[in-house]
């Protein structure tokens, strides 16, 4: 076992890394291979050795000392001056009040535009410039949230003018900004309480795709997410909708066809899209998770995000479980997770 960030890694998981390839794994562990002398990063395209001839180690610094020497194929050492170019990158993109260009910060970086592009979206599951605008509406959305008026918000948040904001936001938040900063003000969300097999279920949605989705809550929880939007009762094109969630729920598979009005960080964003990518049947841990993401320390924080889902099975957040198997937490109680995954033959 490998103590590594917030969780260790099993060596199951290690070798699982291995075998895959996986990308996310790079920086967390070393793989010596004790037949060639040599420690490896995970992802490394040489033929995969012998189990019985692979150790794992925390870092090249504890491989050398074993008396390993580092591939000259995958470079493991490299990963570090990876991790530190793409963090230096992060610190001068929150620090310059305008977008920086990608060249430049490839340059800082010492890489080629192309390289350096790839390298930041596999650590941070964004592109520098999406990293850049994910940034500033997060940082609008805050401001927003607390309270300040709209174009203050904006221009503090670093966009030259409100039409920026409106564009970088299409089709991420389905609520306007204002809207979004009194509580729903000026939205119609049509909602139903249905019961199911799972017992009573709040379906709610605006015109975009379903908000909320939640069990044992009714109109006064719904009330108090969105305190001023017009909560009205659902007409003919939300009974369709509420069929197919019901369907899905009943059946859970691929949800992927409804459409959904949710917003987040772009770090839950992040967690949410892996959510939606874990194949029915299928478990992951929150490490797992984290390290899809892009960033294989933060698993806490991708518990948090896993939390943070308004929109339960069709974010399947109940398909993440913790490393040692157990079932970890779920906002409904653990009895609706158990036979979530039960029915998809995932327990």
């Amino acid at each position: 076992m490998i103590a590594m960030m917030e969780e260790p890694l099993s060596e199951d998981l290690c070798w699982t890394a291995v075998l895959t390839r996986d990308r996310a794994f790079d920086g967390r562990f070393v793989t010596g291979v004790l037949s060639t002398g040599i420690y490896c990063r995970p992802s490394c395209a040489a033929r995969h050795p012998l189990r019985a001839n692979v150790r794992f180690f925390a870092d090249g610094t504890a491989a050398r000392t074993e008396g390993l020497r580092p591939c000259k194929r995958c470079l493991p050492d490299d990963v570090s001056r990876d991790e530190k170019a793409v963090l230096a990158a992060i610190t001068a993109i929150k620090a310059s009040e305008e977008p920086l260009a990608l060249a430049g910060l490839a340059a800082d970086a010492g890489y080629s535009v192309s390289h350096f592009q790839r390298l930041f979206k596999r650590m941070t599951g964004l592109s520098p410039a999406a990293y850049s605008r994910a940034l500033r509406l997060e940082r609008a959305s805050a401001a927003l949230t607390a309270g300040e008026r709209v174009t203050n918000a904006l221009y503090d948040a670093g966009f030259s003018a409100p039409s920026r904001f409106y564009a970088a936001s299409e089709g991420r938040m389905g609520m306007t900004p204002s809207a979004w900063a009194s509580g729903g003000k000026g939205v119609t969300i049509r909602w139903a309480v249905v019961a199911t097999t799972l017992g009573e279920m709040l379906v709610a949605a605006t015109d975009k795709g379903v908000c909320r989705l939640s069990f044992n809550e009714g109109s006064e929880d719904l009330r108090a997410r969105f305190p001023h939007a017009d909560l009205a009762p659902g007409d003919a094109p939300f009974a369709e909708l509420l069929g197919q969630v019901i369907a899905a729920v009943e059946s859970p598979g691929d949800a992927s066809h409804i459409p959904l009005d949710v917003k987040g960080t772009a770090f839950q964003e992040a967690v949410w899209r892996e959510l939606r990518r874990i194949p029915k049947g299928e478990t992951r841990s929150y490490a797992q998770i984290a390290a899809a993401v892009g960033k294989p320390g933060a698993v806490r924080a991708a518990g948090s995000a896993n939390g943070a889902n308004n929109v339960a099975v069709l974010i399947p957040c109940h398909r993440v479980i913790r490393t040692d198997g157990s079932l970890g937490g779920y906002a409904y109680g653990l009895e609706i997770k158990q036979r979530l995954l039960e029915r998809e033959g995932g327990s």
